[in-house]
């Protein structure tokens, strides 16, 4: 008979960051539910890709950023809050929502990591046990990762080590209280949680639902990259692609289904290093009503195939339909291997490397360029000219994948100045860089429930 876990009920998940709640059930309710006591039960706690994978990942960030727009008719036809919400107003909101969905696979991490802490490691156990604590690890700090990002100052060397970021659940017990640590310790604990992973999780995964070596160093290589970190952020983008370095070539590939397809790409293709998908969050995002920005879409060459395969017209304007979960509603918003050869080449560049960076560019660029037509190769006068460009092909290949939030923040914080607009019937808003909006507003019920400070 097929074990039932005994996980978070839905009235649980409410609880997750809630200070001095009653201790969980004491007794079983149910003869046939089993307690998790073994390797196998914690694994398949990590398993279970509807609690730890799918529609998991914050996505009120990319709700806010520059790369759609609302017509008139969309806007007006949502809710007051989910306009407030596109227009960089704070509006209450409570369960469901980002916090509580992203703290559900941080709480099973740490169910699985206490459990294991009974569990006495062997000669004959010792790498599925290294696999759930790895695994767990990795969780934990993915998620973390997430929710900094969306809901923590962003990274600056001089503010960070006071700014508040999270509230960082070490332990499942749910009397421990919840506190607010710092930006600074949050990303912290994200780094050594992760580099621990790495000598405890195989190089490449049973499948991309499970972290890995490979993830491990993706995950390090974005933190880094975050806070601006070049050095340390190219030098594990460059160790992942040592163990997974594969791109599709658009002209044709098996994982390709279509170019024009409404679904264009395979999921779990050749790219993907580890896989997640985003929140649906407040729904701005719908493709049915999100447009693709202008700007955006006019700067993909005509002989440029992200262009096919990435959009398709609606109306006037052109909506997204090329995320790697082969879904037309949901986005992913794990790690492939496009965007690690983007991270390593702008690494490169800050380090001068301007040869090196070209080269990751130009060969992320030609597995996407019409082959009947000859690609001339991307040259760069100088490091500004190579980030110029290495920046705006990121913009280009992965929006919608969870990242363009993160990179505003960080390029902010370097003086880019970019600056959000929304015009909404006649009226623009804006959001400066750097504004305290970039910390987003925590859900309502957490602050009643817990007294932690909000945004």
């Amino acid at each position: 008979m097929k074990k039932i876990y005994v996980l978070l009920s839905m009235a649980v998940l409410t609880m997750i960051t809630f200070a001095g709640c009653k201790k969980y059930l004491d007794v079983k309710s149910d003869a046939k539910l089993v307690v998790p006591g073994t390797i196998a039960d914690l694994q398949g706690i990590l398993d279970d890709a509807t609690l730890m994978n799918l529609a998991r990942t914050p996505s009120y960030g990319e709700n806010s950023c520059d790369d759609f727009f609302l017509p008139k008719v969309n806007y007006d036809a949502i809710s007051e809050r989910m306009q407030d919400i596109y227009r960089w107003k704070k509006s209450p909101y409570r369960f469901a929502n980002d916090w509580s969905t992203a703290y559900l696979p941080i709480y099973n991490a740490n169910l699985c990591l206490d459990l294991l802490g009974g569990i006495l490691r062997t000669s004959q156990n010792g790498r599925d046990w290294d696999n759930v604590k790895g695994s767990a690890l990795f969780f934990r700090s993915y998620y973390f990762y997430f929710l900094t990002v969306n809901f923590g100052a962003a990274y600056d060397v001089a503010g960070s080590p006071t700014d508040p970021g999270i509230v960082l659940r070490l332990v499942s017990d749910f009397n421990v209280r919840s506190v607010r640590s710092s930006v600074q310790d949050c990303l912290d604990r994200v780094i050594v949680d992760t580099k621990e992973s790495l000598s405890l999780l195989p190089e490449t995964p049973l499948n991309p639902l499970r972290p890995s070596r490979a993830a491990a160093l993706a995950l390090l290589s974005r933190v880094y990259l975050y806070m601006n970190d070049y050095e340390h952020a190219a030098m594990y983008a460059d160790e992942c692609l040592k163990i997974k370095g594969g791109l599709m070539d658009y002209n044709g590939d098996p994982d390709i289904i279509g170019l024009d397809q409404n679904i264009p790409f395979r999921r779990f293709n050749k790219e993907t290093i580890f896989y997640t998908e985003m929140y649906a969050g407040f729904g701005l995002l719908n493709t049915t009503r999100a447009k693709i920005d202008t700007a955006l879409y006019a700067s993909y060459s005509a002989n440029d195939l992200r262009k096919r395969a990435f959009f398709r017209a609606n109306g006037l304007y052109q909506q997204f339909k090329g995320s790697y979960s082969s879904s037309a509603t949901g986005f992913f918003s794990g790690f492939a291997t496009d965007e690690l050869y983007l991270t390593r080449a702008e690494g490169r560049a800050v380090a001068g490397n301007l040869s090196g960076a070209m080269d990751d560019l130009n060969l992320l660029l030609r597995s996407r360029w019409r082959n009947t037509i000859a690609y001339v190769p991307v040259a760069a006068s100088n490091v500004e000219d190579a980030l110029a460009r290495i920046r705006a092909e990121r913009r280009k290949e992965l929006l919608m994948r969870n990242i363009r939030w993160s990179d505003i923040k960080r390029l902010n914080k370097i003086g880019a100045g970019i600056i959000l607009r929304r015009s909404v019937n006649g009226a623009v808003s804006e959001l400066l860089p750097n504004a305290p909006f970039y910390a987003l507003p925590l859900p309502d019920d957490i602050i009643a429930e817990t007294g932690i400070p909000q945004n």
